[in-house]
């Protein structure tokens, strides 16, 4: 949203005289943080990543479609793996899930978190070797468990006494120890959408640190001595730039790891203190780089032990958004622009809420650029829309494109990497984009697009 760039406050949108239309806007620019690394404008002012122009793309695999930029991806992969050096690093798979994003994942030595069925097959079918898998979710079924198991995941998160006893019946059925970590609901509430926060009492997820359960549910698997208790997790939310939440969260989880030991005489090995980590949707967010958030993790963990005299265990973290999210942008092309009556313009494009829910969702922001060319028009406040049959179907609700965008112009929305094609619907029939990788010049399917077939294979009258 470069109206940020302008110095203009988003909430300011909408009560502006005739000095606004004096704020200087480059409608060409691309803001860094908000595109992938080899995001360029070409010679002939059209946007190009991995060396492949957008209108190629276009061309070939028709829009909407999301663009993933492969050497970004696997650059802020090692980026998380050399400032974690000393930790595990779980690519959170619900981000976004297919098999060659899990083969890029495992080649640039990240570990995998699944949380239902079809994505832990996804990970087997890709070849993720399962020691190198975590499961969580909070009702996992018992064919997904016996699945897990008999695949041998490293680890399984456990989220309700019903799957301690679960897991605890599989396991002796099968005569094995699988690896389990708690998860800890340690009453913080991270500065985000309330939907999205999920560390405070009153949510579904884990074990409440207040009332007591997490001790009982630590206790309860050392006593029964089946499973394989390596420590505890905490997830405190999504799209965090603060790390006051974390510390907060750590020094709550390893107040109960002390209060295990007292109980027990057992120092669990590892401590989980999940993802969440935030990226730059607008030129509002200013995200930490992984060299800053390790700095700051490994300093609140290690006065956290240091004050309960306890050993600093391994740490895991689960970054997901933090490297799909910005290697992705989602390409359209402009089908309709309307003006209503000198209020607002509307710029129509062929996807919407069924690619990128989170806007309507989540009252997300996201920004959005002329990509098809450049442009010497003035600045025009636009709100880019999608095609379905309701009028919360945005997809970037304020943003600066030149005056003559039209009908045929193709628009990239940058950072739609995390949750979009996950959340992606068939609202109004409409079949899901395509997932394209491009690397060094070159554009290769990983996910094709949906078609009028698929949607009609599966109604069976």
């Amino acid at each position: 949203m470069r109206a940020h760039e302008a110095g203009v406050l988003h909430s300011d949108i909408g009560n502006r005289g005739p000095a606004w239309l004096r704020t200087p806007v480059d409608v060409n620019a691309l803001v860094p943080q908000l595109w992938p690394r080899t995001a360029t404008r070409a010679a002939d002012g059209a946007l190009a990543v991995g060396g492949l122009g957008v209108r190629e793309i276009a061309a070939e695999f028709g829009t909407p479609v999301y663009v993933l930029d492969e050497d970004d991806l696997r650059s802020r992969c090692r980026d998380f793996r050399a400032a974690f050096a000393d930790a595990d690093v779980y690519y959170a798979g619900k981000a976004f899930l297919c098999r060659a994003v899990v083969r890029m994942i495992a080649e640039e030595g990240l570990y995998l978190d699944v949380c239902t069925g079809g994505e832990l097959a996804t990970a087997l079918s890709a070849g993720m070797p399962p020691e190198r898998i975590g499961f969580h979710g909070n009702n996992k079924s018992v064919a997904e468990l016996t699945r897990a198991l008999d695949a041998g995941v490293g680890r399984v998160v456990l989220d309700s006494f019903t799957e301690i006893d679960r897991v605890t019946a599989l396991a002796r059925e099968r005569g094995v120890r699988p690896g389990v970590l708690i998860r800890v609901t340690v009453g913080v509430e991270a500065h985000t959408h309330e939907f999205i926060a999920t560390a405070h009492e009153d949510q579904k997820f884990g074990f409440s640190l207040a009332g007591g359960a997490a001790v009982a549910a630590a206790l309860k698997i050392l006593d029964e001595d089946v499973l394989d208790l390596r420590g505890l997790h905490s997830h405190i939310g999504s799209q965090i730039f603060d790390a006051n939440g974390f510390e907060v969260s750590a020094r709550r989880v390893l107040a109960l790891q002390a209060q295990i030991r007292d109980a027990r005489g057992v120092e669990l090995p590892e401590l989980d203190l999940g993802g969440g980590f935030g990226i730059a949707y607008t030129t509002q967010d200013d995200p930490a780089a992984p060299q800053e958030l390790a700095k700051r993790l490994r300093k609140i963990v290690d006065g956290e032990c240091a004050a309960e005299r306890l050993a600093v265990p391994r740490l895991s973290i689960e970054p997901g958004r933090a490297i799909v999210g910005p290697a992705v942008f989602t390409l359209y092309e402009v089908g309709t622009v309307k003006d209503v009556d000198g209020i607002r313009t509307y710029v129509s494009v062929d996807g919407g809420m069924s690619d990128n829910i989170r806007t309507a969702l989540y009252d997300a922001s996201y920004s959005a650029t002329l990509a098809s060319r450049a442009s010497a028009a003035p600045p025009l406040l636009a709100r880019v829309v999608g095609k379905h049959c309701e009028s919360g179907d945005i997809v970037v609700k304020d943003e600066f494109l030149p005056a003559d965008v039209q009908p045929g112009d193709l628009v990239a929305v940058p950072g739609t990497g995390a949750y979009c094609r996950s959340m992606a619907s068939n609202y109004n029939h409409v079949p899901r984009p395509p997932v394209v990788a491009v690397r060094d010049g070159r554009a290769r399917l990983i996910v094709r697009r949906e078609t009028e077939e698929d949607l009609l294979a599966l109604d069976v009258g």
